[in-house]
């Protein structure tokens, strides 16, 4: 049966109202500046706004669907102006991992030089791979550093394969291991060079916390909403999805040298530090020149494009699984296609160790 199409609104999302669907292929006003609660204030607490978010991907085995995944996404066009908007894409949202080019950013801007394969790594959600390991070991040797003053929680390797082969010879969850620990390498490397405080690097208060709060603002273009914790422990900074989209492609087209071009730049060029080399942002960067992209936990997304175009989005319920097919169909409307766009899209259902569905997108 043809993919049935998200429920559009008649009426304007509203900036204080979360999930509320906006209308399809209509230029939707810019996000309204929203008071900052300041790095040292902890995220408000507030209710999901009962309007229900549109359908963009469909769990379908057996020709029957079965599910939806529910949510917001916004395309922003070479100039920068909403193209598409679905869902309430002007409500702040906690990026997650895609705030770590920013977060990447920020590092530099604080005074520590990193470049390659190194910056790549400090952007990264790493799969634990045993490359992503010994760079990062190795950047903490540089900088004096012992692996216990990462408050990264341990954990095993995310990519599923890597983690069958580090528990089966023995290891055991570790700092290192964690995805986010080239990261915190990187905040604590700029902590020992200027000076600053090892204990509190990941205290909102923190003037690493703080530098990488007015960068997250500044690329964004909007204040942050809220500040709350991510899951390795680091500040989390809540921006709209029109901020994120807006923070990446301000991160394309900033001029050579900047903090934010070189930390695109190096994502770009060690796409596989970003990620690992079974995993979509890598293929997209490595296959696509030019695009940044990042996703994040809770399943979030940005990307964007060498000519300035860019999107972001997040599924609702927070399933990972929807993100290729979203992102494939994404990709499509901006244009890009290719294998890699079929690859990242493709999301099998099995049944009795065969293929019997799919997962979709459903706009």
């Amino acid at each position: 049966m043809p993919a049935p199409r998200p429920h559009q609104s008649p009426q304007s999302p509203q900036p204080s109202q979360q999930n509320q669907p906006s209308q399809q292929n209509q230029r939707a006003q810019q996000p309204q500046p929203q008071p900052s609660p300041g790095p040292e204030q902890s995220a408000p607490t507030s209710a999901l706004s009962p309007v229900v978010p549109p359908v963009l991907a469909e769990v379908v085995r057996s020709g029957f669907v079965e599910g939806r995944h529910r949510g917001s996404l916004v395309v922003l066009g070479a100039d920068g102006a909403v193209e598409l908007a679905l869902g309430e894409v002007t409500a702040p949202v906690f990026p997650r991992s895609s705030n770590k080019p920013m977060q990447a950013a920020g590092v530099l801007r604080a005074g520590l030089d990193l470049t390659g394969e190194r910056l790549a790594l400090a952007a990264a959600s790493h799969s634990g791979e045993p490359f992503h390991h010994d760079l990062v070991r190795k950047m903490l040797d540089e900088h004096g550093l012992d692996p216990a003053l990462l408050q990264c929680p341990p954990d095993l390797p995310l990519d599923p394969e890597e983690r069958e082969t580090y528990l089966s010879s023995g290891a055991a969850p570790d700092r290192v291991t964690m995805n986010c620990s080239g990261k915190h390498t990187a905040m604590l490397a700029v902590c020992v060079q200027r000076g600053w405080p090892l204990e509190t690097y990941l205290d909102p208060g923190h003037p690493l916390q703080r530098t990488i709060h007015r960068v997250v603002e500044d690329a964004a273009g909007e204040p942050v909403a809220a500040v709350g914790t991510d899951g390795c422990g680091a500040p989390l900074m809540a921006v709209s999805l029109v901020g994120l989209a807006r923070a990446f492609r301000s991160f394309v087209a900033a001029e050579p040298g900047s903090a934010e071009r070189r930390v695109a730049d190096a994502m770009r060029a060690h796409p596989e530090y970003v990620a690992g080399t079974r995993r979509a942002d890598t293929w997209l960067m490595r296959e696509v020149p030019g695009t940044l992209a990042k996703m994040g936990a809770e399943a979030v997304q940005a990307v964007a494009l060498p000519d300035g175009r860019a999107l972001a989005f997040k599924i609702e319920d927070g399933a990972t699984r929807a993100l290729g097919p979203v992102l494939a169909r994404a990709l499509t409307l901006l244009g890009v296609q290719g294998p890699v766009v079929d690859r990242i899209g493709r999301a099998p259902l099995l049944g009795g160790g065969r293929e019997v569905g799919e997962i979709r997108a459903a706009f």
